[in-house]
């Protein structure tokens, strides 16, 4: 049994952006991985969020000119303009760490990263499952997942933000590092947000 029999072409478009963001954070994880924040990689990765971006406003197209779309309007444009978000905020980091020059790396962007990725893979793995009401579990499931690590998400940022205030003597250092962490922490923040749309999606139509 489909899950949404009319107009299969959305599931691509939303797999096609799926896969560009798993893209987008494994570069960004190998980033930070290996502290390399150079104006190529920065530059290769804003590349990346922009053909995002393409792939969001081909689907914004095809929902105006289709009559029948598989799920309704505003779920779908939610949902595009939520996964597009994810690697604003990915971009966005990797830009600020290369503007402000940190003198010293830290390795705690390392674990929120990490964290990040994980829930990019599940969103991934959920999008992958949304056209057969088979999955509808497994897409449930799966939202429960991404809200745990957002709040593993928001337990890291506690612990960094407070070991930055306890061991970083550079005032201007410790600012550069606190905006870089909440923006990470905000990319997760915004994959929970995704999560709540599929979550709502598969109740609406299961």
């Amino acid at each position: 049994m489909r899950f949404f029999p009319k107009e299969e072409s959305f599931f691509d478009f939303f797999e096609e952006l799926a896969d560009k963001i798993e893209e987008g954070g494994l570069f960004f994880l190998e980033m930070t991985r290996h502290r390399n924040y150079t104006a190529a990689r920065v530059s290769r990765l804003k590349e990346i969020e922009h053909e995002a971006d393409v792939i969001a406003h081909k689907t914004y197209e095809r929902m105006h000119k289709t009559f029948l779309t598989p799920i309704d309007r505003e779920d779908i444009y939610a949902l595009v303009n939520k996964m597009d978000e994810i690697l604003d905020h990915i971009e966005g980091t990797a830009v600020r760490v290369y503007m402000y020059k940190v003198k010293k790396p830290n390795d705690d962007i390392v674990k929120q990263a990490e964290i990040l990725f994980s829930a990019i893979q599940k969103i991934k793995s959920i999008i992958q499952g949304l056209r057969n009401m088979k999955n509808s579990r497994m897409i449930l499931d799966g939202c429960v997942e991404i809200n745990t690590l957002e709040n593993a998400g928001d337990v890291a940022l506690r612990a960094m933000i407070t070991n930055l205030f306890i061991h970083e003597q550079d005032a201007i250092e410790l600012l550069k590092w606190k905006e870089i962490f909440e923006r990470i922490e905000e990319a997760i923040d915004v994959c929970e947000d995704v999560s709540n749309i599929l979550e709502g999606i598969v109740l609406k139509h299961a």
